[in-house]
């Protein structure tokens, strides 16, 4: 071998230090691991997304949201009176949505909406880094994915739940559009006090239509979605209005409002709905007998497909009516003893914790309409200081103090004693003080009809709804009373009796076999006899006797006939003379549907309450308008209306309900007062020819109202009431004469009566009777107690 051999033969490769291979070798290790690791989640992830994809619920009906709706009742002018169904809710478009409304959602929810796929990468970024600054954050799940947990999936936090959620909500952006995506959260949403969707909601806390709501107002609300319990500005007001304010600053930062806006929204005084009344009129009683109606025609979807029930009542003659039978019912209240406190409760000395003990007091004390409550701070002879459950602290002195006093004695008893932790009720008085009151036991009934056609325009069946909710206006069967006789004097003139028939006002007394009972000896209702006196005097001055001898010569089994034109029931009205006083039962709805065949000369309508039934889209389902009066309708004698309503109008005029004549200044005002025997029920039945209005005042379980109310002093006062609102601008109106009635001596009569043909007097040849032995007197019974 040569020298050059040597020199050309290839040089070693030189030897990596033992660290190099060992780091190089390490991350081979490392990559292929975190490569096998991206291929198994891969893998892993592919399954899951081919097992989990398709068991997603199909969201192709979102397309077409339609969740559950309530049934909603309103009035004729579109006022919405109730609703109905496991969920308040009031579907309303994207584009009705204001959008000071959305701006608040979006501000506090998901400001990127419009602008990221469904996942918001930077937000999940910037919540958990605020997260870890232990400051406020915006969360990290957006609309879509809020959407698709409340629409489709559960509120668990499982892995599960949570890929679902995220697969989910790329399926619904995918397939919907954003507007469509943020209809359905806005309607979906559920913001406590059962209101489902922001339209709901404004309406349930602020009594007003989204349509209408401020900025301040739209950022109260978009709190609610995080925590409604927590911040309901109802239960939670501090709470809510720091998160309030926290919403105007979003707002404002995102650009969705100016300073200026910002600035005038804190300051803006929130009017928060803190009772049970979540509608703008007071119409329970109203509501409730519509839902009996349309469930009876469409089961349980009545509370599910979203019908609208359009009535025909008008909201301002409902909420009149409301207010004039309060009215009236606690001006009675005012004449009555006091009963003392509802409650007594120990209050700590601790200020820290009274406002504790007085929320807990007044859970189950709340208001009734404006007979607020209260827990006594602070007592003395002169003066009451107590707080309401807003904190609101208020005096009680002087008149105020009035129908309390019983209960401010040295000597009161414990039970009725004021004191410290007392929980007692107040009123708010015209001169803006305050006075001390109690929740009234009587009740009282009021109904408003358009006599033309049976609609119905107010109807209140009791004081409050929430503490009795029976319905005194449908259900309750009482005695009319002496509100009763008009159909007796109207039976008599078809047996030839006018207005100037003279009849005596004389003692009488009959025994058991004309009564169908006991031994009867009636009275007047002052006790007195005036002697003969023409028909529309008696008539007026309600006496008794005239009406039973009317009785007695039209027959008492002619009488019940006759009455069952007016749609009384012959059954519940014997045939014995004490019908002519009204002993018989009737509801006051009879009595307005009785009054109106008097109103409309003659004809019988049905009261009507419901005029229109759509769907949610506003397709009318059912419709029902009142036939014109016509000659079919008719079950009484035009003349025989005719002179009805004259002898009725003398009443209202001169008689027990001139007062109406005086307060409202109008002649054509008709009407009958009725108060039953030992004032145990008290009616006043009137109209003027577009209306008739009803009211009946007594107690649940039978008992005398007092010696000296009557039907002209207690439910006079709320008819007026309500007459003078409902009539206001309506023109006065007077009948026609028919044909075949004349005028002789400013009296009307059946043609057919004049020149001596009718009854001329009835009576005049009696005598005294002579008065019964001491032991029959013993058993007279006076069939009016109960």
């Amino acid at each position: 071998m040569s020298a050059d051999s040597s020199h050309d033969a290839p040089a070693p490769a030189p030897t990596r230090p033992a660290w190099q291979r060992l780091l190089t070798g390490f991350f081979a290790w490392a990559f292929g691991i975190a490569a096998a690791l991206v291929l198994a989640g891969l893998t892993v992830a592919g399954v899951a997304l081919a097992v989990a994809y398709p068991n997603l619920p199909d969201i192709s009906e979102l397309a077409d949201y339609r969740p559950k709706l309530p049934m909603r009742v309103y009035t004729s002018d579109g006022v919405l009176m109730g609703e109905f169904g496991e969920e308040r809710r009031n579907m309303t478009p994207i584009g009705e949505i204001p959008a000071v409304m959305k701006n608040a959602v979006l501000a506090i929810e998901d400001a990127r909406f419009y602008s990221h796929s469904g996942v918001d990468y930077k937000g999940m970024l910037r919540a958990a880094i605020a997260n870890l600054g232990r400051v406020k954050s915006q969360g990290a799940s957006t609309i879509t994915m809020q959407v698709a947990r409340n629409v489709y999936l559960s509120s668990e936090k499982t892995f599960t739940r949570k890929l679902y959620e995220v697969l989910l909500t790329f399926k619904l952006e995918h397939q919907l559009t954003k507007d469509q995506i943020l209809e359905i959260y806005m309607n979906q949403i559920f913001l406590g006090n059962r209101a489902y969707g922001f339209a709901a909601a404004c309406e349930t806390y602020f009594g007003k239509p989204l349509k209408d709501i401020t900025i301040a107002e739209a950022a109260m609300l978009a709190g609610l979605p995080k925590a409604p319990s927590a911040f309901n500005p109802v239960t939670n007001p501090a709470r809510a209005r720091s998160r309030q304010l926290y919403i105007i600053e979003r707002m404002e930062e995102n650009g969705f409002i100016t300073a200026e806006e910002a600035d005038a929204a804190k300051k803006q005084e929130l009017h928060v709905r803190t009772g049970t009344q979540t509608t703008a009129i007071r119409a329970e009683y109203l509501s409730e007998t519509v839902r009996q109606l349309v469930y009876a025609q469409y089961g349980d979807e009545a509370y599910t497909r979203g019908l609208n029930v359009y009535t025909t009542v008008k909201s301002n003659e409902q909420e009149a009516a409301y207010k004039a039978l309060r009215k009236g019912i606690m001006d009675y209240e005012k004449r009555q003893i006091y009963r003392g406190p509802e409650r007594f409760v120990d209050l700590p000395s601790d200020p820290k914790e009274l406002d504790d003990a007085i929320d807990d007091a007044l859970s189950d004390h709340p208001d009734n309409g404006d007979v607020l409550a209260a827990v006594v701070l602070d007592v003395n002879p002169k003066k009451i200081t107590a707080v309401r459950a807003s904190g609101e602290r208020l005096d009680i002195v002087g008149a105020g103090l009035e129908a309390a006093r019983s209960g401010l004695s040295e000597k009161a008893t414990p039970k009725i004693k004021i004191r410290r932790g007392a929980i007692i009720r107040v009123m708010k008085t015209p001169k803006d003080t305050w006075e001390i009151t109690q929740i009234p036991e009587v009740e009282g009934a009021f109904i408003a009809l358009d006599p033309r056609d049976g609609g119905i325009h107010a109807l209140v069946g009791g004081f409050d709804f929430n503490k009795n909710k029976f319905n005194h206006v449908t259900q309750a069967w009482r005695q009319p009373g002496s509100g009763f006789k008009p159909f007796i004097y109207s039976a008599a003139l078809e047996k030839g009796f006018s207005p100037s028939t003279i009849v005596n006002d004389s003692p009488l007394f009959f025994d058991a076999g004309v009564t169908g009972g006991q031994p009867w000896e009636p009275k007047n209702y002052d006790g007195k006899f005036e002697g003969p006196m023409p028909l529309h005097t008696a008539l007026a001055k309600s006496k008794n006797m005239v009406s039973i001898r009317i009785l007695q010569a039209v027959g008492t089994q002619n009488a019940q006939d006759w009455i069952t034109r007016f749609g009384f029931d012959a059954d519940k009205h014997p045939a014995y003379l004490p019908m002519a006083l009204g002993t018989g039962a009737v509801t006051p709805l009879q009595m307005a549907s009785a009054y109106s065949v008097f109103a409309n000369g003659g004809y019988r309508v049905n009261p009507m309450l419901i005029s229109k039934i759509t769907d949610s889209k506003g397709k009318a389902l059912n419709e029902a308008s009142a036939p014109p009066l016509n000659e079919s309708m008719r079950t009484l004698d035009a003349r025989n209306a005719y002179v009805m309503d004259s002898l009725l109008q003398s009443v209202a005029l001169r008689g027990t309900a001139a007062a109406a004549r005086r307060a409202i200044n109008r002649p054509d005002l008709y009407g009958k007062t009725g108060t039953t025997n030992d004032s145990i029920d008290t009616w006043f039945a009137g109209f003027q020819p577009s209306m008739v209005g009803i009211v009946w005042i007594g107690y649940d379980t039978p008992r005398k109202l007092g010696d000296n109310e009557t039907g002209g002093g207690l439910a006079l006062p709320i008819w007026i009431e309500y007459m003078k609102h409902a009539l206001n601008g309506v023109p006065v109106e007077q009948y026609p004469v028919p044909e075949g009635v004349v005028s002789v001596g400013d009296e009307w009569f059946y043609e057919e009566y004049t020149h001596g043909a009718g009854v001329s007097s009835l009576g005049l040849e009696d005598k005294l009777p002579q008065p019964p032995d001491e032991e029959e007197r013993k058993s007279i019974l006076d069939l009016f107690k109960r």
